[in-house]
C-alpha cells in the first residue's frame, strides 16, 4: 500500500483530448517507489498516451502529475527525472554500443569519469561487458534492446517508462529479456512503469497491473486479484488465456441460491458475493478453462453435467478442450497427457468457488 511519504509517481484527475476526442479521462494512480506497475491493455485504450503524460511527451488537457513529489505536469522530458525504453531501439547505427550510453551523457556535459562509471556499471547489470565495442548492426534484436535499456540506466533515475519494448522480439527473446527485466527491476529496486497488450508479461513482471479501456483504468490491483476477482466482465474476459467462459442467466436467491442458464442449474452455495450483495436477476457466470475438473473430480464437484467434445487442442503440457454446454460452446484446459479425443462424452463439473458473477445490465462484478 501506498502512502503520501512513499509515492514516487502520483496521477491526478488528468486528462486528455485531441479536439473533441476525449482520450484520458479523470485518472487518478499513486505509483509506490520501487514499484512494478504494468499499464495493460488492448491498442487504443490510451495506455501508451498515458505513459507520454508522464513522461512528458504529451502537454495534457487538464490534472496534474508528480515525481519524486515534485509537480512535473508542465517540464520538460529532461528534467523530470525519468529514463524510458520505447519499442524501436532508436539507436545511432555509426556508434558503437559504448558510444550509444555515452551519448547523452556527453551531452550533458558531465565529466569523463562519471560516464565512463555509469557505463561500466550499466554494462555489468546487462551482461554487455564483451559489446561494448560492437556497433548496432552486429548485435540481435535481444542485445540492441538491452542497449536501450542501458541507455535508460545510465541517466541513474528513480523512474523508469517502458513502452512496449519487447513488442518488436521474437517469442523465446521476449520470455528471456522477460526474466531479464525482472531481475534488473529486483537488482535496482526502482520506480517501473511498462506499457504491454501481452497479458502474460504483465502477469508475471507486475507487482499491480492497471488494466484500462477507453481512456479509464477498470482495474488497479495485484495480478493475483485481478485473475481471482475481475472487478467486471471486461477485465474477465480480457485476463486469462484461453479467456473465461460466460453463461447469460439469472440469479435465484433463497433457501439454496443458484444460477439458471437454459435447462441448467448451477448451485451458488459457497460463492463470496461482492459488496453489491446478494439479489435476483439477470446475470452473466463466469468460469475459466482451468477450473472446470473433468471425469472423476467433475463427479465430486456441486454442479457436473456431460458433454461431447467437439475439438482437441493437444498444446504439449495443457490439452486444450472445446465442447458445448447450456448451448454455449466452451474451452477447457486439461492436463497434456490426457487422453480425450473428438466424439468421446465427457463428465465436467465445477464449484461455485470458482465462478464470478457479473449484472447484466452494468456487467460488474456481484
Amino acid at each position: 500500500m501506498t502512502t503520501p511519504d512513499n509515492i514516487s509517481v502520483s496521477v491526478k484527475n488528468l486528462d486528455l483530448s485531441f479536439g473533441a476526442v476525449q482520450v484520458l479521462k479523470n485518472l487518478n494512480i499513486d505509483i509506490g517507489a520501487g514499484e512494478f506497475l504494468v499499464l495493460l491493455g488492448s491498442s487504443g485504450c490510451g495506455k501508451s498516451t498515458l505513459l507520454n503524460c508522464i513522461a512528458g511527451l504529451l502537454e495534457v488537457t487538464g490534472g496534474q502529475i508528480f515525481i519524486g513529489g515534485k509537480n512535473v505536469t508542465w517540464a520538460e522530458p529532461s528534467e523530470r527525472g525519468i529514463g524510458m525504453v520505447f519499442q524501436s531501439y532508436a539507436l545511432y547505427p555509426q556508434m558503437t554500443v559504448r558510444g550509444n550510453l555515452s551519448f547523452g551523457l556527453k551531452n550533458a556535459k558531465l565529466p569523463k569519469d562519471e560516464i565512463n562509471k555509469r557505463v561500466a556499471r550499466a554494462a555489468e547489470i546487462l551482461q554487455m561487458e564483451n559489446l561494448l565495442d560492437r556497433k548496432p548492426g552486429a548485435l540481435s534484436g535481444g542485445q540492441r534492446q538491452r542497449v536501450a535499456i542501458g541507455r535508460a540506466l545510465v541517466r541513474d533515475v528513480d523512474v523508469f517508462l517502458f513502452d512496449e519494448p519487447l513488442s518488436n522480439l521474437d517469442a523465446k527473446l521476449r520470455t528471456d529479456l522477460r526474466v531479464e527485466l525482472k531481475q534488473l527491476h529486483q537488482q535496482l529496486d526502482n520506480t517501473m512503469i511498462y506499457v504491454t497488450h501481452d497479458q502474460i508479461e504483465a502477469m508475471t513482471l507486475a507487482d499491480r497491473i492497471a488494466i484500462m479501456k477507453d481512456g479509464l483504468i477498470q482495474q488497479l490491483d495485484s495480478p493475483d486479484e485481478i485473475y481471482s476477482r475481475p472487478v467486471n466482465k471486461y477485465v474477465a474476459d480480457f485476463i486469462g488465456s484461453p479467456s473465461m467462459n460466460f453463461f447469460e442467466g439469472e440469479i435465484s436467491i433463497g433457501e439454496s441460491d443458484s444460477f439458471q442458464t437454459g435447462e441448467l442449474t448451477m448451485p451458488l452455495s459457497g460463492y463470496a458475493f461482492d459488496g453489491l450483495g446478494r439479489s435476483s436477476g439477470p446475470a452473466w457466470l463466469g468460469i475459466r478453462p482451468e477450473h472446470i475438473a473433468t471425469g472423476a473430480d467433475a463427479a465430486a464437484m456441486p454442479f457436473n453435467a456431460d458433454t461431447k467434445v467437439e475439438i482437441v487442442e493437444p498444446m504439449g503440457s495443457d490439452t486444450l478442450i472445446w465442447t458445448r454446454l447450456a448451448g454455449e460452446r466452451i474451452r477447457i484446459r486439461m492436463d497434456g497427457q490426457s487422453k480425450v479425443a473428438t466424439g468421446d462424452t465427457l463428465k465436467i463439473g465445477f464449484s461455485p468457488e470458482r465462478v464470478s458473477l457479473f449484472d447484466k445490465s452494468t456487467e460488474n462484478r456481484i
